[in-house]
């Protein structure tokens, strides 16, 4: 699936710290914890709480903050629809990569497990 130029710009002009409130919320309000997102988002960016802090005070686009993220080797494995994309056939690169942080926070929400989530095989 194909996303439109304008989608993308969109996206790598939303900063994190607009997004990441959101994320706190909806995890909490499904009985998961802001260490479980902190976890989620270290697995995939491999950013700890410490520099997620210092991302969302310097208000950084998704595209700075992905620029900088060492993405995890199985981030690949995260697969489905997600804002009526389906995440493994997006074209561009920072689209899908905020998609996959997206997909991260629902099933975290959803209640996955843990080892599900961060893909152990």
């Amino acid at each position: 699936m194909t996303t439109t130029p304008e989608h993308d710009a969109r996206i790598g002009q939303l900063t994190f710290a607009s997004v990441y409130p959101h994320y706190i919320t909806k995890v909490e309000k499904k009985g998961r914890t802001k260490d479980e997102l902190h976890q989620v988002i270290e697995w995939l960016t491999g950013y700890d709480e410490k520099k997620i802090q210092e991302l969302t005070d310097e208000k950084v686009t998704f595209k700075k903050f992905f620029e900088g993220a060492k993405l995890n080797p199985n981030a690949h494995l995260i697969k489905g629809v997600i804002c009526g994309y389906r995440i493994e056939d997006i074209q561009t690169p920072l689209t899908q990569q905020v998609r996959y942080l997206d997909k991260l926070v629902d099933e975290l929400a959803k209640g996955k497990k843990m080892e599900k989530i961060l893909r152990k095989v």
